[in-house]
């Protein structure tokens, strides 16, 4: 290897890029938020079971309802032998417990009933072509809302006006107006409030098993009292079919795989990217339920929504989230 010297050509060439020139740094990109909790949350609702496994809980319940149904006579018997005052005590104990059991079996029935109705009205109002269609899906409408205090100077005013008017179309939106407007108000402040405690929840517990249960806690609660903001009065087990029918509707459209392309537009990117993995999530599950308390809405609501009076989704998860973060200036 030769020791002597080596010259360099330090001349700058002329293309040679300035720094100056060099373009700017691109902003970090958002970091993409996992729907974990509102996901499977949806999915795992929305799933139905195997006719096998119907079967299997149907017959389960009433083996476990008939050995209770036999211990429990069994053991008023055996008291009323050995202790009359006692027994008879307990005997009527059981035969209040068997009255209220009923009770509450009725009750259901008349929650399922009336969820039937709005089902009813839902479907009639889609197929109103013309305007006795329309008259009678009204007339049903007010019928339904006979009775309410918060509706009655709407009723009111729609029994005024709507002999006026001389298209089906027209009187469909009016009666909308009217009698389901006022009450749309109502459900977007619930959904609303669900989603901004989901969102809280996420971003501030730091466990994964708190978000599935927040989720499904807050979507059962939102859905029913949606339900009941309209009419709709669900019980237990009516609550569950009303619930998996939400979830269900949820899925088929595809609104449960948001994503940063509904936060994005609305908190903006440079929010997004300096948030952390825990905000970023409960930012994306409190948008998934405010698309849940629509689908409630939706499914709840005696009409289908109107194209003018519609809720937006972005506008609701905007109102929602947008007073837990600040954008930067």
């Amino acid at each position: 290897m030769s020791n002597k010297p080596v010259l360099f050509d330090l001349e700058e060439e002329a293309d040679a890029p300035s720094v100056a020139e060099a373009p700017p740094v691109p902003d970090p990109v958002p970091m993409a938020a996992r729907p974990n909790a509102m996901e499977q949350a949806a999915r795992i609702a929305a799933r139905r079971p195997s006719r096998l496994a119907r079967w299997f809980w149907a017959l389960l319940v009433a083996v476990i309802g008939a050995m209770a149904s036999v211990a429990a006579w069994d053991f008023a018997v055996g008291l009323i032998a050995r202790l009359p005052v006692l027994g008879w005590a307990v005997t009527a104990g059981l035969g209040v417990l068997l009255l209220l059991a009923l009770a509450m079996v009725l009750r259901e029935l008349a929650a399922l009933s009336r969820l039937r109705r709005v089902d009813a009205l839902r479907h009639q109002a889609a197929e109103a072509a013309d305007l006795t269609a329309a008259r009678a899906f009204t007339t049903r409408l007010e019928a339904f809302y006979k009775g309410r205090e918060d509706l009655s100077w709407h009723q009111a005013r729609l029994a005024e006006r709507q002999d006026e008017v001389m298209d089906g179309d027209a009187l469909l939106l009016l009666a909308e107006e009217e009698l389901l407007v006022p009450l749309d108000s109502i459900a977007l402040r619930e959904v609303e409030a669900a989603a901004r405690q989901v969102a809280t929840v996420t971003a501030l517990v730091p466990m994964a098993l708190a978000d599935i249960l927040t989720a499904l806690v807050s979507s059962l609660r939102m859905i029913r009292r949606v339900a009941g903001i309209y009419g709709g009065r669900p019980g237990f087990f009516s609550s569950w079919r009303l619930t998996r029918a939400v979830l269900a509707h949820l899925a088929a459209t595809g609104a449960v795989a948001a994503g940063d392309d509904l936060l994005e537009p609305v908190l903006g990117g440079s929010v997004l990217s300096k948030l952390s993995r825990r905000f970023g999530e409960g930012l994306v599950n409190g948008a998934l339920s405010a698309r849940v308390g629509i689908a409630a809405m939706e499914v709840c609501r005696p009409m289908p929504f109107s194209a003018q009076h519609k809720p937006s989704t972005r506008k609701v998860v905007q109102r929602a989230l947008t007073g837990l973060f600040s954008k930067e200036k």
